[in-house]
């Protein structure tokens, strides 16, 4: 397995992933142009895990020039319990941090058990003190949620 830098030529490949792992999570944003935006804006900082010649792991990551964050961190079910995730995880914090962010955070959904002790493992501390509240600027388009 080896793990390199996600780029918009994986798009297809992950983007099916996602919808086995992180559907209830994709939005218009996920959309090929707002990821290719996304991997640009952020270059090498989004990572793929890559074994039996697919991708199998992947993490959307990056950061505003204060913070870092992590989205769709995700593992096909058949190749989980091997630390890809970790790899994954611990991959796209480095990058972040080389960039000068002291801070990254993930969103994680409360109803998402498995993925909160993931975090929480890996040394993520769970915050009580903030609230997210999101603004949506256009429609959510029907084809993602």
């Amino acid at each position: 397995m080896t793990i390199r830098p996600m780029t918009i030529n994986d798009y297809d490949e992950v983007f099916a992933m996602w919808q086995i792992t992180s559907k209830r999570a994709l939005s218009k944003a996920d959309e090929r142009s707002q990821i290719e935006r996304y991997l640009n804006r952020n270059s090498g900082m989004s990572q793929v895990a890559v074994a039996d010649g697919k991708i199998v792991g992947t993490v959307l990551a990056g950061h505003d020039g204060r913070r870092g964050f992590i989205h769709h961190m995700a593992v096909l079910p058949e190749y989980r319990r091997k630390h890809i995730g970790h790899k994954l995880a611990e991959t796209a914090i480095a990058k972040i941090a080389a960039d000068g962010i002291d801070k990254t955070h993930i969103f994680c959904y409360q109803t998402n058990d498995a993925g909160q002790k993931f975090w929480l493992d890996f040394g993520f501390e769970k915050r009580d003190d903030v609230f997210v509240f999101s603004y949506n600027q256009s429609p959510v388009s029907s084809k993602l949620a």
